[in-house]
C-alpha cells in the first residue's frame, strides 16, 4: 500500500502529457514515526498500515479503533508533531458499531475544517468522543501525563471539554481507507495501481512488470536497505564543541535509506518499461502428467507433486523385474492394488469437502492410513512405495485428488506451453 501511495504522488506530479515534473519535494519516508509517512513540500502525512486478515472481521469498539487500528499511535505522533500533520489508516478490516459511528464523525469533521466552518456535535456525538478519550487514554502512551484534569478534578473528569475539541481536531484530519486484503493484493495490485500511471505515460508496456519494480523499491526502504552514502564509516568529530543542532537536511540525509523519492520511482517506471521481462514473474512449470494434473487440481503443493512422481517412478521400478520374471507377480500386483483402491477409497470419505479443495488432506490421510497396513504390504515394500502404488493408479485415472474432470483436455491445454518453453 505505500507503493500505490508513491505511484499516486507520481501520477500527481504528472501532466496531461504524460510528462515527469521533478522539481518538487515529494517523497515518502518509510518505517519512521509510523509505517510510512508522504510528503510533500512542507505537508505530511502520517499513514498506519493494520492488515489483520479476513477473518478478523471489523473494528466495532472504540478501544479496537485506537489498539488493534492502531488509531491511539497515530494521535500520539500527531500530538508529539505540534497537530500539523495529517493522518491516515489504511486497513482490510472494516468499521462497525460505535467504530463506524466515529469515523462518519471524522468525515463530517474534515468537511466542516475544508469548508471552515465550526463542528458542533450533538450529545450521541459527545458521548462517542469521551468515549473515544477513555480509549486513549488506556491505549496511547504518555497521554495520561498529558490530559490532566482541571483544578485538580477527580480523573473521571477526563476528557473534558478541550480534551473533546482536541479529538474533534484530530478526527478532522483523520481518514480511514480500506485496503485489498493482503491475499488479493498481488493480483490486483498492476491493474488497480500501475495500470493508470502507464495510461498518462502512453505507455503499452505490462503493468505488471511496472509495479513489481516500483514494489521492490519500496521492499528495500522499508528495510532501511537503500543509499547510505557514507557506507558503514563511523562519525567522526561530529559534535564538535560550539556545533550548533543538526538542521533538517542533516536529519534527512540520515534518512535516506529509508526515503523512496519521485525521482527513484520514474527511474523504476521507466526503466520496467524499457525491459519488462527484467520484473515480469518467473514463468510457472506447467506439468502435464495426468498425476501431477490431478494434485494441482486438488490443492497440493510444488514440493508435494514433485515428491509424488518420485514415488511413482520408485513403484515402477520395484515392479519392473518382478513382472518380467515372475507370472505370478502380476496376480499380487493386482492385489495390492485392490488394496490401494480400498484405502483410497475410504480415505477419500473421510476428508471430501463439499466446497473447497480437498486434495492435500487426502494425501495426507493416505500416509497416515499406509502406514497402519505396512504388515499387509508386500515383502521389501514400505508405506512410501505403497504410496507411489496410489500415485500410479491416479496416473491411471483410478484415484482423483479432487472431483472428476476431463484430463485429456486439460493437457491438451498445457501441451502447447511446454512446447512453447523448450
Amino acid at each position: 500500500m505505500a507503493t500505490a501511495d508513491g505511484l499516486r504522488l507520481y501520477l500527481d506530479a504528472l501532466d496531461p502529457g504524460g510528462n515527469f515534473n521533478s522539481s518538487g519535494t515529494t517523497r515518502v519516508v518509510c518505517e519512521h514515526h509510523e509505517d510510512w509517512v508522504a510528503l510533500r513540500d512542507e505537508d505530511a502525512e502520517l499513514v498506519s498500515a493494520k492488515h489483520p486478515g479476513l477473518p478478523f472481521g471489523a473494528y466495532s469498539t472504540l478501544n479496537s479503533l485506537a489498539d488493534d487500528g492502531g488509531v491511539a499511535h497515530l494521535f500520539n505522533r500527531w500530538l508529539t508533531m505540534g497537530e500539523k500533520p495529517t493522518c491516515r489508516l489504511v486497513t482490510t478490516a472494516g468499521a462497525s458499531d460505535r467504530a463506524h459511528k466515529l469515523v462518519e464523525i471524522a468525515v463530517t469533521a474534515r468537511q466542516r475544517r475544508l469548508d471552515g466552518e465550526p463542528f458542533l456535535p450533538d450529545p450521541e456525538q459527545e458521548e462517542l468522543l469521551t468515549g473515544f478519550g477513555r480509549a486513549l487514554l488506556k491505549h496511547c502512551d504518555g497521554l495520561p501525563q498529558r490530559w490532566t484534569s482541571p483544578n485538580g478534578g477527580p480523573p473521571e473528569s477526563i476528557p473534558t471539554a478541550d480534551h473533546r475539541q482536541q479529538i474533534i481536531r484530530f478526527l478532522s484530519i483523520f481518514t480511514f481507507q480500506d485496503s485489498v486484503p493482503r491475499k488479493y493484493a498481488p493480483y490486483a495490485a498492476p491493474a488497480m495501481f500501475a495500470q493508470p500511471v502507464l495510461d498518462r505515460l502512453g505507455s503499452t508496456a505490462p503493468a505488471g512488470s511496472v509495479w513489481e519494480a516500483v514494489l521492490a523499491v519500496f521492499r528495500a526502504r522499508m528495510r532501511a536497505a537503500g543509499p547510505t552514502p557514507i557506507g558503514g564509516l563511523p562519525p567522526v568529530l561530529a559534535d564538535p564543541v560550539g556545533a550548533a543542532s543538526p538542521t533538517p537536511a542533516v536529519f534527512e540525509a540520515d534518512l535516506a535509506s529509508r526515503i523512496v523519492t519521485l525521482t527513484d520511482i520514474d527511474l523504476a517506471i521507466r526503466t520496467a518499461i524499457a525491459n519488462p521481462t527484467g520484473f515480469a514473474p518467473l514463468p510457472r512449470l506447467m506439468r502435464t502428467s495426468r498425476l501431477a494434473i490431478k494434485m494441482e487440481v486438488g490443492g497440493c503443493t510444488d514440493n508435494t507433486v514433485e515428491r509424488a512422481e518420485q514415488l511413482r517412478a520408485d513403484y515402477t521400478d520395484f515392479w519392473r523385474d518382478p513382472l518380467a520374471a515372475d507370472p505370478s507377480a502380476r496376480t499380487r500386483q493386482q492385489r495390492l492394488h485392490r488394496l490401494l483402491l480400498r484405502i483410497s477409497d475410504a480415505a477419500t470419505d473421510r476428508v471430501k469437502k463439499p466446497a473447497g479443495r480437498w486434495g492435500a488432506d487426502l494425501w495426507r490421510q493416505l500416509e497416515a492410513d499406509l502406514d497402519q497396513h505396512q504388515d499387509t504390504l508386500p515383502v521389501d515394500m514400505d508405506a512410501d512405495l505403497a504410496l507411489g502404488g496410489l500415485c500410479e493408479l491416479s496416473n491411471r485415472c483410478k484415484v482423483w485428488f479432487s472431483d472428476s474432470f476431463d484430463i485429456a483436455s486439460e493437457q491438451a491445454r498445457r501441451r502447447p506451453a511446454e512446447g512453447a518453453g523448450s
